[in-house]
This record gives C-alpha cells, sequence and structure tokens, in this order.
C-alpha cells in the first residue's frame, strides 16, 4: 500500500494559491508542525482561522503536532546563523527520536496529509525533515513537497 505524505510552507504564497494546491493535490488533512502558530505574522494560517478555512473551504481536517515542530532554541540558533543547517537537521532528528514520536503516530493518520510550516520552500526546513524521516520509518510512504 502506498500513502502520499504532502508537505507545504504558506510564506510567499496567497491564500487562494495555498487552498487551491491543497484541494489540486487531494490532501485529506493539514497537519501543522510549527511551534508557534498563534503569530500575527501567521495570517490567514493563525491556527484556530486555518482550521475554520480548511473546514470551509475545502472540507479539509486540521490537526496540530507539537511532537513534530523544532525546538525553540535550534529554530532561533538556525535563524541568528548560530547553527549551521547540517547540525540543526542532526539535532532536529534525534529530538524526534527523543520524543519516540514514532510510539504515538499511526502512518494510516498522515495518508494524504500534508505537514504544513512556515517555510515557502522544503530544502531548509523541517517538514522536509520530518517528512523524509517518516518515510524513512514507515514503508510505502511517498513524500510529496507543494510549491
Amino acid at each position: 500500500i502506498t500513502m502520499e505524505l504532502f508537505t507545504i510552507g504558506f510564506a510567499g504564497k496567497s491564500a487562494e494559491s495555498f487552498f487551491t494546491s491543497l484541494v489540486k493535490h487531494g490532501v485529506r488533512k493539514v497537519i501543522d508542525i510549527r511551534l508557534n502558530n498563534v503569530s500575527q505574522l501567521a495570517g490567514f494560517t493563525k491556527k484556530n482561522d486555518l482550521k475554520y478555512f480548511l473546514k470551509v473551504i475545502a472540507g479539509i481536517e486540521y490537526e496540530y503536532l507539537p511532537q513534530l515542530s523544532a525546538s525553540k532554541e535550534l529554530m532561533t540558533g538556525f535563524r541568528q546563523g548560530k547553527i549551521a543547517w547540517k547540525d540543526y537537521e542532526a539535532t532536529y532528528l534525534k529530538l524526534l527520536e527523543e520524543r519516540q514520536v514514532l510510539k504515538t503516530l499511526k502512518p494510516e493518520n498522515f495518508d494524504r496529509a500534508c505537514l504544513l510550516c512556515s517555510e515557502e520552500k522544503p530544502d531548509h526546513c523541517h517538514r522536509r525533515l520530518a517528512a523524509e524521516w517518516l518515510q524513512k520509518n514507515w514503508e510505502g510512504l511517498n513524500v510529496i513537497h507543494i510549491l
């Protein structure tokens, strides 16, 4: 059985292109893995607004999974240039192991789901790391980055 896991970032996207992309890809659930999802900077993706918009606009479920978010120290260190991407990557993956997230997450809950964070592109973003890590641990998981 092949399952599809999508990832998306909202930075640089209008609400129209964001929701249109989710619908076009057949996303059934958005899994928010941001550490801070209530900031004014989140615009149309603030937690409660996003949950409402997803349901009303597209019939898409919303779930918040902070156990897949990066730590505040890690994000701040990377953004301030104190932590190199390679170290960020290693520390984040270690964090997932320490949190034992595989014991609480079920692969079937991720089929046609979409990991959400703010970064525009997946290259230097924890959503890509999380998706690839899940792909490595769960057989038959196909990762697709929505740009």
